[in-house]
This record gives C-alpha cells, structure tokens and sequence, in this order.
C-alpha cells in the first residue's frame, strides 16, 4: 500500500533526526519513494513554549497493516531516542513519525485513526504533503489542497531546506 507518513523534530540537529528516521525505515518494512522539502514552524498544541520544529513529510510503500506501520514508526521513535512513556503531548521531542494516510480506505482503531486528524487541520502537515502530491485526497475525497485553502495564515510555517535524502542513495526527490 502507499501511504504519507509527517515526520517532525525540535531536539537536536533537527535535520539528522529526520534523516535518520527516514534512513531507518526501510530496516522496518517501509520503502521511501519521495520526501518533501523540510519547513521550520511554529510548535502548536498544548505547549507553545518549547523550540521551533522541522517537519517534512515523505510517501512510501510498505506491505505493514496500520497498526503494524504504527508499530514501525514508534519503533525508529525510541531508537533515534524519545521517551514514549513520559506521556506528556506535544513535549519537545528529537523525532515524531505518524502515519497520515495509507492505503484508500479509512481505518480507526483505539491507538490509529487514519486519515491522521492533522493531515486536514494543520498547516505543517499539509504544506510538505501537498509538495509531494497536489491531487491528493483523503479516502473519501476530500482534497487537501481545499483544506489548506481554507485555513487561515496563523500557523508559521518556512521553507527552510531541501528534500531529505532517499535511503541508499545521494538523490534527492520531490
């Protein structure tokens, strides 16, 4: 199945955590196809008082139902070093993985709900994501590029660098 996984840090070398969640992930089932630019923003949520973070976003393709992605994700999570059991939300944190979106059905569980809320609602997901496809849809159709089309500019969000590498090669792809 194809999918869209959000990738965020604001801990460290912001840009190596990325690389690094990116270059773990074909080690846990996932092919890379492509990575967006990354974008500095503004943190949001329920801790506005914390360093701005990197985020970018990349499509892959992986065979792993969505609990078992899910699984992957939080796997390279306490590899490349965050605490998972400090239970406070949107704390400052060297890398975040979540899935937004795979495959064309909707899934909800008690742990994954997808289409991840945040690929409609926030801007630091949808820019990177509609970089790497303009057409893209939810499952049931709703286009993401009017959902960032309605949202207002107050979310912070900057280009600040290139696409990430692709695993095992120099490349970089948009």
């Amino acid at each position: 199945m194809r999918g869209y996984l959000g990738l965020g840090s604001n801990v460290g070398d912001r840009r190596a955590n990325l690389q690094a969640a990116i270059d773990a992930l074909p080690g846990h089932g996932v092919i890379v196809l492509a990575c967006s630019s990354t974008y500095d923003t503004d943190p949001v949520g329920e801790i506005l008082d914390q360093p701005s973070f990197l985020n970018a976003c990349a499509r892959v393709e992986t065979a792993l139902a969505p609990e078992a992605l899910l699984d992957a994700c939080k796997a390279i999570e306490r590899e490349l070093g965050r605490d998972l059991e400090s239970g406070v939300r949107h704390a400052p944190r060297p890398i975040d993985v979540d899935v937004l979106l795979l495959g064309d059905e909707p899934y909800s569980s008690e742990r994954l709900t997808l289409p991840h809320a945040q690929a409609t609602q926030r801007r630091f997901v949808l820019i990177p994501l509609l970089e790497l496809d303009f057409d893209l849809r939810t499952p049931d159709g709703t286009r993401l590029s009017d959902c960032l089309a309605a949202m207002p500019l107050d979310e912070g969000v900057r280009r600040e660098g290139p696409p990430l590498r692709l695993p095992g090669s120099g490349e970089r792809l948009q």
